[in-house]
């Protein structure tokens, strides 16, 4: 877990550096791809979500939370926001997905729960935790 948490606390300070940075994050290849606001936006999303997996785990098993990352980004009209706004969003909700994790009960680092749209798939909070940090360095390979 150790590992995850540096990887995360590194791509915060990453991240915090765009701001004030001349990128275009409007710009759009094609109206079925998202601007880096919308990444941004989506990856406001994921955190938002895994938070909650975070801490619902350390006192419950086994439920299933999901997302429709498509619409969370149209519904949330990310295109329309501010890019230092979402910065700011962004690097808040992941110093508290921090917080959560550096204090992690370790009793519960093997507490699982669904986050599959059809079939049953149990994950832990130690898988989850390392998959929501490789997503997000996915997303913003292209950003950084």
């Amino acid at each position: 877990m150790n590992n995850t948490i540096n990887k995360l606390t590194e791509t915060i300070q990453n991240v915090r550096q765009l701001k004030g940075r001349d990128i275009d994050w409007a710009y759009k290849a094609s109206p079925a791809k998202w601007s880096k606001k919308e990444v941004i936006g989506h990856l406001i999303d994921s955190a938002q979500i895994n938070l909650q997996r975070f801490v619902r785990c350390t006192y419950e098993e086994n439920f299933k939370l999901t997302y429709e990352q498509v619409e969370w980004v149209a519904a949330a009209r990310y295109q329309d926001a501010d890019a230092e706004q979402l910065i700011d969003l962004w690097v808040l909700l992941n110093l508290q997905i921090v917080r959560v994790l550096t204090n992690y009960p370790t009793g519960r680092l093997s507490a699982s729960c669904d986050n599959s749209k059809q079939e049953p798939n149990l994950q832990t909070v130690e898988w989850l935790a390392a998959d929501y940090v490789d997503h997000m360095l996915h997303h913003l390979k292209n950003i950084l």
